[in-house]
């Protein structure tokens, strides 16, 4: 059997020519064994026939049946691929009533061993791709040359900028459409035009894109996050070179790390005392709350965040809360007295907004 045509495609073939002609169909490989056939008693015989039909490099019509060994009566036609004959198609029947579909018979046969390819070639090119991206983002190492023959075959630059853009499902949700989160993510990582994109195991979805196209799509990941908010989180990293795009990704990594309960998309560029934050282990973030800002309420910490907003200004926070200025005191030296920390001492105050910044 030809290697280029696997049992499981031959029998799709003859299967789907007899569906056209009504006759049973055989494929038979160089050595003149049937292979694929639609009567399966005959897969492994011997066909004589089919392998005259090899050798000569063509056609040959059979009148009576057993004349020749394995052989019904029928035509034989050489199935030609590239140039060369990789199979014989015999159609069993009265030579002049099957002869007619021996034109159609090789035309369906070239069509479907040549989708077959093309999905293999598809296969292929997305494991390498996988491959790849795998490879940048986690710094492992690639042999140069296939790097650089990847470059050129894809008509990359290892000298532009890119920037890693992660969008991650949360882990505690398994969502009856998943399937059509993970095409609306796909076909908005296409729509950018960029080749390097991946999923990697269990539940990261990469996008490798060059940093100047980054401000033309920013409104594509705005609307992913707001459609499937509470689903999904995105994180864009820095800009840097192909190689270097392990740093990106860890980078995308803090952005997604520093989201809080409002927002679930984050670009590492605008962070600051979140990049040093979003490196917070979980344990440490929860013994720094615990003493800190933990025996506060909700109330408390939705006004310390707006004093904060406001540069600690009284004045200020007074009109954005309507609240009087004495009330306001009032409420800073409660939180002053639960928590042990005074918001209207720059130090103390610098540890409470870390601790808003960690919630």
């Amino acid at each position: 059997m030809d290697k280029r045509i696997t049992q499981k495609v031959a029998q799709q073939i003859v299967e789907t020519v007899k569906d056209v002609c009504g006759q049973d169909i055989n494929f038979i490989d160089s050595n003149g064994y049937i292979f694929a056939s639609t009567n399966t008693k005959r897969i492994n015989d011997y066909h004589e026939i089919g392998k005259h039909v090899v050798e000569q490099g063509a056609s040959i019509e059979v009148e009576t049946d057993d004349s020749f060994l394995g052989t019904q009566k029928g035509v034989n036609i050489p199935f030609q691929y590239n140039g060369e004959i990789i199979a014989v198609i015999g159609i069993t029947g009265k030579p002049e009533e099957v002869r007619k579909y021996a034109y159609l018979a090789q035309k369906i046969t070239s069509l479907i061993l040549r989708e077959h390819e093309l999905d293999a070639q598809n296969h292929n090119r997305r494991d390498q791709l996988n491959y790849v991206i795998h490879s940048l983002i986690t710094n492992e190492h690639m042999n140069s040359l296939y790097f650089s023959d990847f470059l050129k075959q894809y008509e990359l630059s290892a000298d532009m900028n890119y920037q890693t853009v992660l969008v991650a499902l949360d882990s505690r949700y398994n969502p009856s459409n998943l399937s059509l989160v993970e095409q609306k993510i796909f076909q908005l990582f296409e729509t950018t035009g960029s080749k390097l994109y991946s999923f990697q195991y269990p539940n990261e979805y990469l996008l490798l894109l060059e940093s100047k196209h980054l401000p033309k799509w920013t409104y594509l990941f705005e609307k992913l996050a707001k459609e499937y908010s509470g689903l999904i989180k995105i994180g864009v990293g820095n800009s840097d070179t192909l190689l270097k795009q392990h740093h990106s990704y860890e980078a995308a990594q803090i952005a997604i790390h520093s989201l809080n309960g409002l927002k679930n998309i984050a670009f590492f560029d605008e962070l600051d005392l979140e990049i040093l934050l979003g490196r917070v282990s979980s344990d440490s973030k929860e013994l720094f709350l615990a003493k800190t800002i933990n025996p506060l309420s909700e109330d408390d910490l939705e006004l310390l965040k707006t004093y904060f907003d406001c540069d600690m200004s009284l004045k200020n926070t007074c009109e954005k809360l309507f609240l009087h200025k004495n009330t306001l005191q009032y409420k800073l030296d409660r939180i002053w007295h639960l928590c042990g920390y005074n918001p209207r001492s720059f130090r103390d105050a610098a540890v409470l907004y870390m601790s808003l910044k960690l919630i």
